[in-house]
């Protein structure tokens, strides 16, 4: 399947039925084991079960240096099945998509998924070797991510007409949502003015467009549609998760030269991929939480993913249509902006926002007309993206 290819639409989804999160920020004495298990204990206490009668798992951290599945000598050591997931800021979407395969293909009936991390104050400055490419692209400073998301987001914003307002409006969108989000890092709201005048990081970003890495957990609990209808009367159903890495000429994070040719990224592939697995369409989704790592991200990931048009999104920002009230909600708890990033946790956290507002759980945050269909998004080094698509019905 080469990444033009989009999936086989999925049969007997799994359904979401529990859901638990270990506030974002810093936690001095915290570890990140003890993150995890709380989220998973919120999770288990969520859907009413508890550990034994999970018989698969799977789980990821990026940063910690920790195999996941060690978490079982603090939850119980029931024998099971549980398999360590780690693939950039993917990493949590593809523990789901490994869980739901287990639940669809009969594996399992009821599954554990868990992301966590703990990373350390500053940007992401890992060693180039890591993502094959020599010690001398370090050494440049090439390894520091914000000069690439600037340089992608500038090249977007001259092709397609989109003003740095649009910026600084997307950021006070995530400060305003993480305010009246519980779980948020940063719950101060800013204005536009304030975040347009922030110490400039890389043009056309300043410091306040950027999310931090952080720390803490989430966890899901999923189940087959049988089990599901016997927890539940609010299963949330993963419609269809896919997975590409980048495709020849597009513009990624860690290259070492610009393509001649303008190629789709891969998260237009991965998108593309989920809708097909789900059967649904751009123009079917309620809700979206995309990757927001600085403002322009999510501005690209709106047309990268199909919600709109490259372009429209000066449009619908400027008329409030991505705001909690507006037509297509977006990053509705804040997102990454507001909550960090441990990036093992990242992906299930959008996933986590999804099942709430589905549930109508959200609190202060509740969209005015409750979601059918949600749709996650996250883009990482050196170039892997995953989407999730999301619906409170199996078909």
């Amino acid at each position: 399947m080469t990444a033009t290819t989009p999936q086989r639409r999925w049969s007997d989804p799994a359904a979401i039925v529990g859901v638990g999160i270990y506030p974002h920020g810093r936690h001095p004495g915290v570890s990140a084991r003890a993150m995890a298990v709380h989220a998973i204990n919120q999770a288990l206490t969520d859907a009413g079960i508890t550990w034994p009668e999970i018989d698969f798992a799977a789980g990821g951290s990026f940063m910690t240096g920790e195999e996941p599945d060690s978490l079982v000598g603090e939850l119980g050591l029931t024998g099971i099945q549980f398999m360590n997931v780690r693939n950039a800021c993917a990493t949590g979407a593809t523990a789901l998509w490994s869980a739901s395969s287990a639940i669809r293909t009969g594996v399992a009936e009821l599954a554990l998924v868990v992301g966590y991390d703990k990373h350390p104050r500053g940007a992401f400055n890992l060693p180039s070797t890591q993502f094959g490419i020599g010690d001398w692209y370090g050494k440049q400073g090439m390894m520091l991510t914000p000069q690439f998301f600037a340089m992608k987001t500038q090249r977007y914003m001259y092709d397609h007409g989109i003003s740095d307002a649009s910026l600084a409006k997307v950021a006070a969108k995530a400060y305003r949502n993480g305010a009246i989000t519980p779980s948020a890092f940063r719950r101060t709201p800013m204005t536009e003015e304030a975040i347009a005048a922030s110490r400039p990081i890389s043009p056309p970003l300043t410091q306040y467009m950027f999310c931090s890495p952080d720390e803490g957990a989430v966890a899901l609990i999923v189940a087959s549609q049988r089990k599901a209808a016997d927890l539940t009367d609010k299963p949330v159903f993963v419609r269809g998760v896919d997975m590409r890495t980048r495709p020849l000429g597009s513009f990624n994070v860690f290259s070492t030269s610009l393509p001649l040719n303008d190629e789709p990224a891969a998260t237009t592939f991965a998108a593309r991929g989920a809708f097909a697995a789900a059967g649904l369409e751009p123009t079917d989704v309620d809700i979206a939480q995309l990757q927001d790592g600085e403002a322009g991200a999510e501005i690209m990931g709106m047309a990268e993913t199909g919600l709109c048009a490259d372009g429209d999104q000066e449009k619908l920002i400027h008329d409030a249509e991505t705001e909690i009230t507006g037509a297509i909600p977006v990053n509705t708890d804040g997102g990454m902006i507001a909550h960090g990033e441990p990036v093992g946790a990242n992906g299930l956290r959008q996933v986590r926002e999804v099942v709430v507002q589905m549930r109508e759980e959200a609190g202060e945050r509740q969209m005015p007309r409750r979601p059918s269909v949600g749709l996650t998004q996250v883009y990482g080094a050196p170039g892997v993206a995953a989407c999730t698509v999301l619906s409170d019905s199996a078909s």
